[in-house]
């Protein structure tokens, strides 16, 4: 029998909070016997949407009582000084003293990241821990790495992001020697801002890495590499006009099945198809981004993260576990220099 894995979900961080957090624990433990849910938040409020679940493993729940919120516009470093008892660091604290392995929160990025790293800390050799989603692409999926943790990230940074990267997908995807291209302006090895020129000769010369070489935010959907490697103002970029872009296509394309007799008729034709390639970008099913690096394990999920998302982040935290990827971080994190 495998190792019960410990996760606690921040049911008062984000939009649909605590009604999407509570329902996506319930459904986590109902499906795997694995996990074992903490939620940090409003005791009486998360007892009271945890009545909705009478079928859940109530054994394998527990509640750890906070009186205070980090909202999303507070400033991250002096909310997580000051807000000791918020739901996203008494989470935070019970990864750093080992009470859970996980924490995954849908609450304010900035007081995840900066407590990620204040409370919970870095694991020796890492000099700044990026956060890393999944993406989908035409031939699976891709890490974008970093994309939203280091805005002012040095070369160093980068080749470390790589190398993170490419344990990540090789040991959570299954993707044997996964290949890291650095985002750039063009494929030439001379194109690019004074970052990326400065890092793509440390990246060649990295042994530890399958690198390619530059890749163009055109082919990011093609899956022309496995590891994408950036820093977070880029990445933030690509991902948001990622989600963005299709957001709008779904929303045209059901406008246009639906404009007329004729378009509804062929739209009920295609609907299985078109359902089932669109399961394939559908984010929703590949959890959250890992903040790679830390001594232990911190996922954000989308702020308007639904139930599924973090279901699914939860399941995605039990697959880091069960892979020791911190440990393999640690590890590995300063070969081939």
């Amino acid at each position: 029998m495998s190792e019960t894995v410990k996760v606690v979900v921040d049911a008062m961080g984000g939009d649909n909070a605590p009604a999407e957090p509570v329902k996506a624990a319930a459904a986590a433990v109902e499906e795997r016997s694995d996990i074992e849910v903490i939620l940090t938040g409003n005791k009486d409020v998360i007892e009271k949407e945890l009545e909705k679940y009478t079928s859940a493993s109530k054994e394998r729940f527990h509640v750890a009582p906070t009186t205070e919120v980090i909202e999303t516009a507070e400033p991250p470093v002096m909310a997580i000084r000051k807000k000791k008892d918020s739901s996203i660091v008494v989470g935070l604290n019970m990864v750093k003293k080992q009470e859970a392995d996980a924490f995954v929160s849908s609450g304010s990025s900035g007081a995840v990241l900066v407590g990620g790293q204040v409370i919970v800390g870095r694991s020796k050799g890492v000099e700044r821990p990026p956060l890393a989603p999944l993406i989908p692409t035409a031939e699976g999926v891709s890490l974008l790495v970093d994309c939203g943790a280091n805005v002012d990230a040095r070369p160093s940074h980068l080749v470390q992001f790589a190398k993170m990267g490419s344990i990540y997908m090789e040991h959570i995807v299954g993707i044997k020697n996964p290949r890291v291209a650095i985002v750039n302006n063009g494929a030439e090895e001379e194109k690019g801002n004074a970052l990326v020129k400065e890092t793509f000769p440390l990246l060649k010369a990295c042994k530890g890495i399958n690198f390619i070489g530059s890749i163009e935010a055109r082919d990011i959907p093609s899956g022309y590499a496995d590891v994408i490697v950036c820093e977070a103002f880029v990445g933030n970029v690509i991902l948001k006009l990622y989600e963005g872009l299709a957001a709008t296509l779904m929303s045209k394309i059901k406008g246009g099945m639906m404009k007329n007799t004729r378009s509804k008729m062929g739209a009920l034709l295609i609907k299985p198809a078109l359902k089932e390639t669109l399961k394939e970008f559908d984010t929703t099913k590949h959890g959250g981004a890992p903040l790679l690096g830390l001594k232990g394990l911190v996922v954000k999920t989308h702020g308007s993260a639904s139930s599924v998302e973090i279901k699914n982040a939860i399941f995605q935290c039990v697959d880091f576990k069960q892979q020791q990827i911190n440990e393999k971080i640690a590890e590995h994190i300063n070969e081939g220099d």
